[in-house]
């Protein structure tokens, strides 16, 4: 067994190996604190026949027993994978896939287990430094290694890996990733910071990696196998210049359609008439690298293109975002909904507005928690114009989903605000670059169609970048064949005052900070742009909400009264919704919750609740109800559940002999409250509400 360790932020970072999975290619226990993970990576020894991708899967898995849970559900056993669950996979998988040989396409997997979770808040980043330091020790190729720290900002300073306590109260939370020389990776959420404060962020946490990076080149040199030999694959040169002299002139002609679907079908008639000329008869493996060739001039193009013409695919510049059209208000039985275009790329979205009963429930190793405000994002494959059988949504479509609920988080109101569950749905009908900015924009809309008094309206965009040599060109709003062949994935969300959501992603081997700051420059001055256009489709929120939507009204009682409208077996509470037809919540802190469509039966139901919970006052007049009859008076219920003695002298102005010569169980009777004592006792009074009844009407 080899073990090293790393002081960092207060704690210890260890690194063990030699003693679990050995029969995987590298294997790698990592601890921080309390919390315990195991990175393994296997790959294949040679690459499947016919394969011109590198199929790497990475998996990062929560064990229940690593926080000493059991596993809810009627299997009592971790089932498919949560949320958290696939956005680590994911967070982990980013920083890692450009740092494979380009020609290394043999099946590779890597899976991370958290075996123990403490309250460090850390099992996310460390399954990137894990798996990092597992393939560095492994003889798979990779040119890493990656070193990975979550940086937040509290009271003004900036925090390495906050722990649960301090998440609560960060404006800026951000996970950054990269190597010794540059950053990859970055993705996290803010509170309307400044572009100047991520980039201090960004550059905070760089510090943090190359220590990470250094302590795992330490262990590669303790622990660490002899890499594999990766055979280069040479270009036949004379191959390639037939190809190119074939399509070149018509493939420049191609790539510059306007029009994704007649630009790609015109390239796929050119490569299909290509193989007809050149291979008629030749092996697959021919076809494939003619295929390859192709592939590469067009790459070759529409890059020279941006680099050495500033034009773009599409004809824009450098610069230029694409027509923007919106409409709101499109589907009448939704309680909000918009549809936001952006060249090709068209969201539908809906948002429903629920109450807190329909809040969502997460189970995690930190416990359960609920959440009321939710956008799930879908992505249909006509939407590209292909025919796929449709699925639950895949690791993109819950990544893409996520990033626009974060993007959207910051400006969505409390609950004592707008005590509403809001559920926002996205539904990408056209892609053709940025889908997941243009959910954010549609949200920003269908939210103030709905009449959810948002902070501020929101809006996104995705930037590329373009580097050959010495030259580099930031792309704003980019197209989907910019993403496909360009250098890197950078989208930002925000307001007009700051960043509420960035995520970045590289091709290459990291991208320096001056490129950042002039990329979030580029991202700010087109994120204004369109907020301007979302302005001109719908201003602010709507001050009402749509008919169809819940009407919700909250009062605060006194906790000892929660059970008096429960009642028992909860049989007021359930009298008061068949009568009324509402919705009911009430929490353990007195706060009753309201809901109902028919704003009359909300009012109703809003009586009998008050009623049920009201306390009598002194001097106050009540209509009663003789509940028993003394010979020394009757007890009055003034309220639900609340008598009073009313007195045989306090029952007329004339003296009576017997209580039943006046009164009889059942009896209305209007009566004023003379006095509570200090045991709750209430002295009641016919005669004086009588004698105060008669003075109103005087």
């Amino acid at each position: 067994m080899i073990s090293l360790e790393l002081p960092i932020n207060n704690g210890k970072l260890i690194f063990e190996t030699g003693y679990m999975a050995k029969q995987s290619d590298g294997a790698v226990i990592a601890k921080y604190g309390d919390t315990l993970l195991l990175a393994t990576v296997v790959s294949e020894k040679s690459s499947k026949e016919g394969l011109d991708f590198f199929p790497l899967t990475i998996d990062y898995q929560e064990k229940a027993f690593a926080a000493g849970k059991i596993p809810g559900g009627f299997l009592k056993r971790e089932g498919r994978p949560s949320e958290k669950e696939i956005l680590t996979s994911r967070l982990i998988d980013r920083p890692m896939r450009p740092l494979f040989p380009d020609n290394f396409y043999c099946e590779t997997q890597g899976i991370v287990s958290v075996l123990s979770y403490g309250e460090e808040n850390v099992s996310d980043v460390l399954g990137i430094i894990a798996l990092s330091a597992a393939l560095m020790i492994s003889d798979i190729p990779f040119d890493g290694p990656v070193g990975a720290v979550r940086v937040g900002r509290l009271d003004g300073n900036f925090i390495i890996n906050p722990n649960v306590a301090e998440m609560e109260s960060l404006d800026l939370n951000l996970v950054v990733a990269g190597t010794e020389e540059a950053v990859t990776m970055v993705e996290g959420g803010s509170l309307e910071v400044s572009e100047e404060a991520i980039i201090a962020a960004i550059e905070y946490a760089h510090g943090y990696i190359k220590e990470l990076v250094r302590f795992q080149k330490q262990f590669k040199e303790a622990a660490g196998k002899q890499k594999r030999l990766i055979t280069e694959t040479a270009i036949d040169e004379t191959l390639f210049a037939t190809v190119k002299e074939f399509v070149f002139e018509r493939m420049k002609a191609a790539v510059i359609i306007a029009d994704k679907l007649v630009r790609q079908k015109a390239l796929d008639n050119l490569l299909e008439e290509m193989l007809g000329a050149l291979c008629p008869d030749c092996e697959d493996k021919k076809k494939k690298n003619i295929s390859e060739y192709f592939f590469k001039i067009e790459k070759d193009l529409v890059r020279g293109m941006i680099i050495n013409e500033g034009r773009r695919a599409d004809g824009r510049g450098p610069d230029e975002i694409r027509h923007i059209e919106s409409k709101v208000s499109i589907l009448p039985r939704a309680h909000g909904s918009a549809l936001f275009v952006r060249g090709e790329t068209q969201a539908l979205v809906a948002v429903t507005l629920g109450t807190s009963s329909d809040e969502q429930k997460v189970d995690s190793l930190d416990g359960d928690t609920y959440k009321s405000f939710m956008l799930h994002y879908n992505f249909p494959p006509f939407s590209v114009g292909e025919v796929r059988p449709l699925r639950t949504p895949g690791r993109r479509e819950i990544g893409h989903g996520a990033l626009a609920e974060r993007s959207l988080k910051a400006i969505i109101p409390s609950a004592d605000v707008f005590p509403y569950t809001i559920r926002v749905v996205s539904d990408i009908l056209e892609s053709n670059g940025s889908s997941s900015m243009a959910t954010v924009c549609g949200s920003t809309l269908a939210l103030m169609d709905a009449g959810v008094p948002i902070k501020s309206p929101v809006a996104g965009i995705a930037m590329g970048l373009i580097k050959e040599g010495d030259k580099t060109v930031i792309l704003t709003d980019i197209l989907g064949v910019e993403d496909h062949l360009g250098d890197m994935d950078f989208k930002v969300a925000g307001t007009a005052d700051g960043i509420t959501a960035f995520q970045m992603d590289v091709k290459i081997k990291g991208v320096t900070q001056d490129v950042l700051v002039y990329a979030l420059e580029k991202a700010r001055i087109g994120r204004l742009f369109i907020l301007n256009k979302i302005k001109e489709t719908i201003e602010k929120p709507r001050t009402e909400l749509s008919p169809n939507a819940p009407r919700i009204y909250q009062m605060k009682i006194k906790e000892e009264k929660i059970k008096d409208v429960i009642g028992t077996g909860g049989k007021v509470i359930k009298g008061i919704i068949e009568q009324t037809g509402v919705k009911i919540d009430i929490d353990d802190s007195g706060m009753v919750t309201i809901a109902s469509i028919d704003e009359e039966s909300l009012l109703k139901a809003r009586e009998i609740v008050s009623a049920i919970v009201a306390e009598p006052e002194v001097g106050q007049i009540y209509n009663g109800t003789v509940r028993k009859i003394m010979d020394f008076g009757a007890f009055v219920e003034i309220l639900p559940g609340t008598d009073g003695l009313l007195h045989i002298s306090q029952i007329s102005k004339e003296r009576i002999k017997k209580v039943t010569d006046v009164l009889s169980e059942g009896d209305k009777v209007v009566v004023k409250v003379l006095e509570i004592d200090k045991a709750g006792k209430i002295k009641l009074s016919a005669k004086e509400a009588q004698k105060d009844m008669g003075k109103k009407d005087q």
